[in-house]
């Protein structure tokens, strides 16, 4: 959950490199650091503990200048935020790296280095790396020899970025786990953790694989394995633009991604749905014929896209009529789960990059299912690559941490999941014209639903002197609920928690009094009367109530609550459509709190680490 941008050029690449580090500010920020090889083949460093705009100020101090280097943003792992601890760690005068991942083996590496001599100056795993390069370099390997020949000993993950005095010009790359991709340009060349990091220079893009080891230098580039043995990788052009990580006129990116989500939707939707039923191909040109076997249906994902697997798990149950599980990616893979017939494997991911969702996937591979599908918003990406089916959600980038746009892309490509099982196996064919008219109406009734911010706005202040919220909801709205107290907690630091409404009763109803927010999402269904009577539970005990609601059962919500109406057409589409009030209630809360929107404490974008 780090960031790496490395470049060799025929040019200063300082400036470059800084800029890199704000763009993959998002995956880590907790300190920052760069290192340049300068004209005198001297290597200049320099690393805070902080965010990169503390590091720009001291660069700004401290000019660095030259045409290779590599630079780093942390969120970290072994060791704490400090100075010390940052990265590029600088071994004997003359290496320089820079690491994401997690060594697993990182203590006994450790010893043994020490008990050598070895005179450690960090407490991280990262310095381990580089210490060993530097041992092997001394012994006569050059700089890509010497990482060849660390890579076994390493327990983990890694991406990796090294630089040395005794090869000038020349960056070597590892990947294990998290991204590492090849930024192609003419007469230079860089290695990065995300693609927008190299759009301000080339659009030229290689993806490595688990086990790739790159050479670039500022005249070309080179994959090998661990064995030294060449491997070819494809150079693709990235249609992505510098404009889509831009916030543009919006305050933070999280507030231009929940407004961006009427138009993300709509590519969701673009060439999948026809008047009345689904485009042939969903999943791809043989997919149909795979989908009529579908019997049961395993979801796996972690945080928000977890959520979005449980509420498909009530909305598959419920309309395609076969069973459905949703599980946390990081209890499936430890875990010996049991495979029923015909079995699809769903794995959702944002980022296509999260280390516990890929480790379920490739489990998933040998436990004879009858096929993998990802669910990603990230072309290229290794979930994407490892899966046998794929689903674009097309969200566009998502900056902000907490994950909007991501989830309602997610449902609704979960929802065209269920219609392709539902259309291939012949299912219920009465109702999918019905249900793909819904869909058509989602981003118009998504907009609307942004029209309430101002309403939103007023409800938070209400939030943002307490340090307790509980989140209330039943059926396919329990998950929404999870998803609405989760981002609270993630950028306002007010402790949330969700409950299925008919658990009042059996615990959580100890905690409400008057200081205690209490948000439910009700639902226009035949739950209805059911949360109604929760409702009442919570308001005779003190409770503040605050309700989400389909604007055609407002009349039937306690006149003690306060009700924010919500036209969300069907109780097929009002999970997607009730999201937006609670992402808006997050945001304005933390605008209130002071806290940091975009880039919440403790957090990063892409969990690339167990």
């Amino acid at each position: 959950m780090c960031g790496i941008v490395a470049g060799c050029a025929q040019r200063d690449i300082t400036e470059i490199l800084l800029a890199g580090l704000y763009a993959l500010e998002y995956r880590g920020y907790d300190s920052a650091g760069m290192a340049i090889l300068d004209a005198d083949n001297v290597l200049q460093q320099r690393r805070t503990a902080g965010k990169v705009a503390a590091l720009e100020q001291i660069i700004r101090q401290q000019p660095l200048s030259g045409q290779t280097g590599i630079a780093h943003t942390r969120w970290a792992t072994h060791g704490r935020p400090l100075t010390h601890n940052a990265h590029p760690h600088y071994i004997d005068e003359h290496l320089a790296i820079v690491h994401n991942g997690i060594i697993e083996n990182y203590s006994a590496l450790r010893r043994v280095l020490e008990q050598s001599g070895c005179r450690l100056q960090s407490e991280t795993d990262t310095e381990i790396i580089g210490c060993l390069i530097a041992a092997r370099m001394d012994a006569g390997d050059d700089l890509l020899a010497a990482v060849r020949g660390v890579l076994p000993q390493l327990q983990g993950s890694y991406a990796l970025a090294v630089m040395s005095t005794r090869e000038p010009g020349v960056i070597v790359g590892a990947r294990h786990g998290p991204p590492l991709l090849i930024g192609v340009g003419f007469g230079e060349h860089y290695l990065s953790s995300d693609v927008h990091t190299l759009l301000p220079v080339t659009n030229r893009i290689v993806h490595l694989d688990d086990g790739d080891v790159v050479r670039i230098d500022h005249a070309g580039w080179q994959v090998s394995n661990v064995a030294g043995e060449l491997q070819s990788r494809e150079i693709y052009t990235s249609e992505l633009s510098l404009a889509n990580t831009e916030r543009g006129s919006y305050r933070h990116f999280m507030q231009k991604e929940i407004f961006e989500q009427p138009d993300a939707l709509s590519r969701t939707l673009d060439g999948r749905i026809s008047d009345d039923h689904l485009l042939p191909g969903l999943l791809g040109l043989d997919a149909d014929a795979l989908l009529a076997r579908v019997d049961n249906v395993h979801i796996v994902a972690c945080g928000t896209s977890y959520h979005a697997g449980l509420v498909a798990r009530y909305q598959i149950e419920q309309l395609a009529g076969i069973s459905c599980t949703a599980e946390v990616a990081s209890e499936y893979r430890y875990r010996s789960p049991v495979v029923p017939p015909n079995c699809l494997f769903v794995a959702i991911s944002q980022s296509g990059e999260t280390a516990d969702t890929l480790a379920a996937l490739a489990q998933a591979s040998k436990a004879g299912y009858l096929a993998t599908v990802a669910i990603c918003n990230v072309p290229e990406s290794s979930l994407v690559r490892a899966a046998d089916l794929l689903m674009m959600t097309r969200a566009g980038p998502e900056i902000g941490v907490a994950s909007t746009k991501a989830f309602t892309t997610q449902l609704v490509a979960l929802q065209l999941l269920q219609l392709a099982i539902m259309q291939a196996r012949g299912d219920r064919a009465d109702t999918l014209p019905a249900l793909v008219a819904d869909l058509r109406r989602l981003p118009d009734l998504v907009q609307r639903a942004l029209q309430l911010d101002d309403q939103v706005e007023a409800m938070a202040e209400a939030f943002a002197e307490r340090q307790h919220s509980l989140f209330l909801g039943r059926g396919n709205h329990y998950p929404v609920a999870m998803e609405g107290a989760l981002k609270l907690k993630e950028i306002s630091y007010i402790h949330a928690e969700a409950y299925p409404a008919g658990e009042l009763k059996h615990g959580p109803l100890a905690l409400v009094d008057a200081d205690m927010p209490v948000v439910a999402v009700a639902p226009n269904n035949h739950l209805l009367g059911k949360l109604v009577s929760n409702l009442e539970e919570v308001h005779v005990r003190g409770g503040q109530l605050f309700v989400i609601a389909d604007h055609h059962i407002s009349d039937n919500i306690s006149s003690h609550a306060r009700v924010l109406e919500v036209e969300t057409g069907s109780d097929w589409l009002a999970p997607v459509v009730l999201t937006i009030p609670l992402q808006l209630l997050a945001y304005h809360v933390a605008l209130l709190k002071g806290t940091d929107v975009d880039q919440p404490r403790n957090l990063a974008k892409s969990v690339t680490v167990e």
